[in-house]
């Protein structure tokens, strides 16, 4: 079994980092570089940078930023915010980012995926997914969680999945930022459709909610903020907890 990822979450906004619940409130949290490089110091084994109010005019401060933060770390690092075509993912790539997050473009046209996995690998390309709960199943939001497309979030799991996207992150906006847990109900039916590596995001508070995540969640990654950015949890204690529940995590 291949080892579970823990990976911390930069959202950022205006050049800093920010979280809040259920995608609104907001609050600071830190400077993102020297963020960045807390937690490849301390032993995430990835890194995720989401531009969360991207527009084309900040595209050369994000650029910036990114390699500003890559400059910092040793661990893989995945950019996400605002990015819509095959030469704004090379700009970033060459900046420094190993791989990039897509969202609200791929919903609109799904077709990048497949332009960005032709030119770049899947290995490069996450499908981002926000994902609510509108009764007995989630509909897939975009524009930071701003707009309900009616996709099935299901079905567009499958979908970027079968267009060449090479992982997904699935964040519940329902437990986005709650420390309630994940969802592992939507997590489970979601690592079921789809073969591709799945990153859980969006409710973790306690190390139990990151086990939970994976062990009934069926989760290979996951992602956390606000836990970490607080030093609630250590990562070096959440990947110890994960070792000892039998969990292949890299110490």
């Amino acid at each position: 079994m291949l080892a579970k990822r823990i990976i911390p979450c930069l959202d950022i906004k205006n050049g800093r980092t920010v979280k809040g619940v259920n995608f609104v409130g907001l609050v600071d949290a830190g400077d993102p570089v020297e963020l960045a490089e807390r937690y490849s110091e301390e032993g995430a084994d990835e890194l995720i940078f989401l531009d969360i109010t991207a527009t084309n005019e900040k595209r050369k401060t994000l650029v910036s930023m990114v390699r500003d933060i890559a400059r910092h770390i040793r661990i893989p690092f995945t950019v996400g915010g605002g990015i819509g075509s095959t030469r704004e993912i090379e700009e970033l790539l060459h900046a420094g980012a190993d791989k990039i997050s897509l969202n609200s473009r791929i919903a609109n046209r799904p077709e990048l995926i497949t332009e960005a996995a032709d030119q770049f690998g899947s290995q490069c390309v996450v499908a981002a997914i926000d994902a609510k709960r509108t009764g007995p199943s989630w509909n897939v939001y975009i524009n930071a969680g701003q707009k309900d497309t009616g996709m099935d979030t299901l079905e567009w799991c499958r979908e970027v999945a079968d267009r060449g996207a090479g992982e997904i992150l699935l964040t519940s906006m329902d437990c986005d930022g709650t420390k309630s847990g994940f969802d592992n109900e939507l997590l489970s039916l979601v690592s079921s459709a789809v073969s591709i590596p799945l990153i859980a995001s969006g409710g973790a508070g306690t190390i139990e909610h990151c086990i939970d995540a994976v062990t009934i969640g069926k989760a290979d990654a996951v992602l956390a903020a606000s836990i970490f950015h607080f030093r609630e949890i250590e990562i070096r204690d959440l990947k110890e907890s994960m070792h000892r529940a039998g969990i292949p995590v890299r110490l």
